[in-house]
């Protein structure tokens, strides 16, 4: 399978016509042809192809549209002016039909960047059903070829950090999935492995922690990638950030606490992965019921991020800051079952906590409601947790919220 995604996420439209056609999961899910007659494709063209690349028939697109731009419009218009194209749709339809087909403006404006774009809408399209199998033999096939500058992977990877923080996990793992399947190209050198590590590290947080052929895996590359850079502040932050990460949701404990051991032993300088490493551990710790080692991690975390702990306005996945120590510390005071301190944690993060992340406000609150059934309000708590989680968009919803959910409700 591998060998045609790669050759179909570069490939170069030119000459005479081409065509991409494929499908996945049985059949359930399909991306059409995109057809380039000599270097041109006319939008209504293109505009037909991203239609059925989602499935979507010229009505549901045209009731996309109504609803997007509050401007009434008809499938018979679809059809018989931009599909057959006979005319091109006027720049306030532009507008609208980028944003209904997720796809760039400057791709439905102009030809100048179709070709590249329409070979890498296909295979971000069939990435999420694919990608991890794909993107595994890639990296061990560690295929040759051109891509972005170490600098511009530099800047896509303080990007995706911030992005995390407020984007849901399909999302996130959707663009993750094109970008590893570039980076893998490129993993020639130290720096890009550094580089390479730190994405696959965020690709394996978009999976459930319990589904170990998926998320645990991803960790386990991550950290040899981490290793062939040679830099030992990344070697340990991907080991942390796989322990806090499977710590927190409670998930392949014994993974857990293996990345946690790993992350500590490389190096004992205060670090931010050392820090996600002390907390990944002490989760660990609460929930297999040794809660005096739990205890003893929390007081070695708290001096650890007085050393390296991130500044309050560092929104980023790559960052800790003090309202997200009290994340940390929350959810493992309401699994000591240590009231005062959970609601002193909760506290002092919702303080601090911006208000551009609420999802971050809906895992305190998921925490208040574990620690009412951890100190013997089951029902009570399990009804905090359900209406916290149920005021957030679903669009929010993120894959730990809901194994929080379910642990708070077992």
């Amino acid at each position: 399978m591998f060998r045609w995604f790669i050759p179909l996420l570069w490939c170069q439209w030119f000459g005479s016509e081409r065509s991409i056609s494929s499908g996945i999961c049985g059949g359930r899910q399909h991306f059409s042809q995109f057809r380039v007659h000599d270097g041109f494709m006319h939008t209504g063209k293109l505009i037909r192809d991203l239609r059925q690349a989602r499935g979507w028939s010229q009505s549901r697109l045209a009731d996309a549209l109504a609803e997007h731009s509050g401007v009434p419009i008809g499938r018979e218009y679809i059809s018989r002016r931009w599909e057959s194209c006979k005319t091109e749709p006027s720049a306030f339809w532009m507008r609208h039909l980028a944003a209904v087909l997720d796809v760039p403006l400057a791709v439905l404006e102009s030809e100048v960047n179709r070709r590249l774009f329409l070979s890498t809408f296909a295979a971000t399209t069939v990435a999420p059903g694919v990608a991890s199998d794909l993107l595994a033999e890639g990296f061990s096939a560690r295929l040759s070829g051109a891509g972005p500058t170490v600098e511009a992977w530099d800047s896509m990877l303080t990007e995706y950090g911030a992005d995390y923080m407020t984007l849901g996990a399909a999302e996130i793992q959707k663009r993750l999935a094109i970008d590893l399947a570039v980076i893998q190209q490129q993993c020639d050198t130290p720096r890009m492995w550094a580089h390479a590590s730190r994405l696959m590290t965020l690709f394996a947080k978009t999976f459930p922690g319990s589904d170990g052929s998926k998320a645990v895996s991803w960790y386990r590359m991550a950290a040899e990638s981490a290793d062939r850079s040679g830099d030992i502040s990344t070697r340990v932050w991907v080991r942390g950030r796989a322990a806090i990460a499977l710590g927190y949701e409670g998930a392949s404990l014994p993974i857990a606490h293996m990345f946690a051991d790993q992350a500590l032993a490389l190096d004992d300088k205060p670090s931010l992965g050392r820090l996600n490493a002390i907390y990944g551990k002490a989760h660990v710790a609460a929930l297999t019921g040794d809660f005096d080692t739990a205890r003893a991690l929390d007081t070695q975390g708290r001096r650890v991020f007085d050393h390296a702990g991130s500044g309050d306005d560092e929104a980023s996945d790559y960052a800790v800051p003090y309202w997200r120590l009290g994340v940390f510390r929350s959810l493992l005071a309401a699994r000591l079952g240590d009231e005062a301190t959970a609601v002193e944690a909760q506290d002092e993060a919702r303080r601090l906590l911006p208000a551009t992340m609420p999802r971050f406000a809906t895992h305190l609150e998921l925490h208040r409601g574990l620690m009412l059934v951890r100190t013997g309000d089951r029902e009570g708590g399990v009804a905090y947790a359900r209406a916290a989680l149920d005021a957030l968009p679903p669009e929010k919803h993120s894959l730990t919220l809901r194994m929080l959910m379910d642990e708070i409700s077992s």
